[in-house]
């Protein structure tokens, strides 16, 4: 097993009147994504032969596009997590709701509420939105593979207990209390498994699809993103602790379908559509012609 290194969720805490200010490590994953992101867009969007005919948008509209991302990402993820994870004690104290900043965000949510953003700002710009979806999934990945990375430094979203060699022993009392285990018990890093595949993977697979001319079959790169993250995250809930909400003594395993031993958790029966959606944007973009500056 290995011990958890010695890093603190934050980088640095400063003191302004009594008020301490910090810079979490969390929040500078959301930053590093949204920038980077920004930046990959752009860059695309100068490279017509990319896309075969012209880019759906021009590179300074990707600005205004940050925007409605990050207001997509923050409201869906939060909303998403309300309604997935604990409606029954939001409905019961909805001033919580707002309280982004105590922590509580879905990914699943986050995505619905990109998706949705990415829509109405194609329908204001007259801009084709399958297109700009494709080009959206293929630097997702960034900001996902740096989001696990700051789940493991929080230590938070744990795995299941395991005997394995790259075992974390991870702080706090509720990670190191284990059934059956006496003293501190390992557990999968799965957030590291979620960064490595969600991410790193997922991320190579895209750009290769890129570099292949994929961005001329429209929804390709789209439906690609969608299939992998979900047969990814679908993995990864294999060894990753359920949220404790779902936890039961008749149900360890935290799942929502099915039963306590051959079932689905919430991530992955979130995750099954996404499959399912995705593998159709593929199987679409594979029966039509690629696009070309001729059509």
């Amino acid at each position: 097993m290995i011990p958890f290194p010695d890093i603190a969720p934050e980088i640095f805490t400063i003191n302004l009147g009594g008020v301490s200010l910090s810079l979490r490590w969390y929040a500078l994953a959301y930053l590093a994504g949204l920038l980077l992101g920004w930046q990959i867009i752009a860059a695309m969007m100068r490279r017509d032969r990319l896309w075969g005919d012209r880019a759906p948008m021009p590179a300074d509209r990707v600005d205004d596009l940050l925007t409605w991302v990050i207001l997509g990402v923050i409201l869906g993820g939060r909303l998403g997590f309300v309604l997935f994870y604990e409606p029954g004690y939001y409905l019961s104290n909805p001033a919580e709701i707002i309280k982004v900043w105590q922590g509580g965000m879905s990914f699943h949510g986050g995505f619905a509420g990109v998706i949705v953003a990415t829509w109405a700002f194609c329908r204001a710009n007259g801009i084709p939105p399958l297109r700009l979806a494709d080009a959206m999934a293929v630097v997702a990945p960034i900001g996902i593979f740096f989001g696990r990375i700051a789940n493991f430094i929080n230590a938070e979203l744990w795995g299941r207990p395991t005997d394995l060699p790259w075992g974390v022993i991870f702080p706090g009392q509720a990670a190191q209390i284990c059934p059956g285990v006496v003293g501190p018990c390992a557990r999968h890093p799965s957030q590291l498994y979620e960064a490595g595949l969600e991410g790193l993977l997922l991320g190579l697979i895209l750009l290769a699809l890129v570099r292949a001319g994929g961005l001329r079959r429209p929804g390709l790169a789209f439906g690609t993103f969608l299939a992998g993250y979900g047969l990814a995250r679908m993995f990864v809930e294999l060894f990753r602790v359920a949220d404790a909400q779902f936890i039961t003594p008749d149900n360890p395993l935290g799942h929502v379908i099915g039963g306590p031993v051959v079932g689905l958790t919430m991530g992955q029966l979130l995750s099954l559509p996404m499959v399912l959606i995705g593998l159709f944007f593929i199987l679409r973009a594979r029966r039509r012609p690629a696009v070309t500056a001729a059509t």
